[in-house]
């Protein structure tokens, strides 16, 4: 019997409850340590708060940098230049902010990978030791959702070159022109580079509030929130933390859930989480550990009992 991965979760949408999903995924990070967040557009109305990880900076990450890369398409963070004004107008001002591509890339190899043998990633990402995928789980335009996978493997792809393999289909005008199950299959060979990079010194953390159907590269163009808030998770498992995620999205009533589904298997986004299985990236089997109740293990839909309309 395969032994199953373990999801910490709380419903606690608060710094607090970061704070105690942190300290369950943490003992892996040591040295020199980057934070991969979706530092987001301009007013963007549902980056992860400014002040939560402000706060886990100021407790637990004192000497971390938040890590980023410049866009592939043109906008707010397009340039570094750009993405340094986007990054003050929002509020990422309380911490180093290496933007990780701004002077030049680095390759690295994708093992088992049917459309790369290597990703190209800004390269000062190779100075740290360890990384925490804080990232805030919503839907995607393109992805279908967004979790830790398209944090990492779109995330940590150069702004020129490991975005355009990532999206781009060679000879082709259209930026976008690779989508559905290739897309899934380029993100996630792309996350593969940058995981095993890390090796055993990456955790994953999903912020599962303000989950619109758009990503954050949306910024104040983002689809109006429809799904219920449910809680934060945390994994040393990038498949378990996604899959798990996906799981209690799932598991909500058919109105609560509908329009988020719908966003993901239209993209065929779930295509994420069985090429991370075929990859042997992580295990799709795993406990939810509810850290509310004394480390009770729940089922998913234990886990969205409590879920309210959002904004009620």
């Amino acid at each position: 019997m395969i032994e199953k991965s373990t999801v910490f979760f709380t419903r606690n949408l608060s710094f607090g409850g970061l704070l105690k999903i942190y300290d369950r995924v943490s003992s892996n990070l040591v040295g020199k340590i980057g934070v991969k967040l979706h530092t987001g557009e301009k007013n963007g109305p549902n980056i992860i708060p400014r002040e939560w990880v402000k706060a886990l900076f100021e407790k637990r990450l004192e000497d971390a940098a938040i890590i980023e890369t410049n866009t592939y398409y043109e906008g707010d963070r397009y340039t570094t230049e750009q993405h340094r004004e986007t990054l003050k107008v929002n509020g990422w001002t309380f911490a180093p902010v290496d933007i990780t591509d701004e002077e030049a890339t680095a390759a690295l190899p994708v093992t088992g990978g049917k459309w790369f043998k290597e990703m190209y990633v800004g390269k000062n990402m190779l100075s740290y030791n360890s990384m925490l995928a804080l990232t805030h789980f919503k839907g995607h335009i393109m992805g279908g959702f967004g979790g830790s996978n398209k944090n990492i493997g779109i995330g940590c792809a150069d702004g020129r070159i490991g975005k355009k393999m990532i999206h781009t289909r060679e000879g082709s005008d259209n930026l976008w022109s690779i989508a559905e199950e290739e897309l899934m299959e380029r993100i996630t060979e792309s996350t593969r580079a940058t995981i095993d990079f890390f090796g055993s010194h990456v955790s994953y953390i999903n912020v599962m509030r303000n989950m619109s159907v758009s990503c954050d590269c949306e910024g104040v163009a983002a689809m109006p929130v429809v799904t219920p808030d449910v809680g934060i998770i945390g994994s040393f498992d990038i498949l378990a933390a996604d899959k798990c995620s996906v799981d209690l999205i799932y598991a909500m009533k058919e109105e609560d859930r509908h329009d988020l589904v719908e966003r993901m298997e239209t993209r065929k986004g779930l295509r994420q989480l069985s090429y991370m299985k075929e990859l042997g990236m992580g295990n799709d089997e795993y406990n939810i550990i509810d850290i509310d109740n004394g480390d009770r293990i729940i089922t998913p839909a234990e886990a969205v009992a409590h879920v309210v309309p959002f904004g009620s």
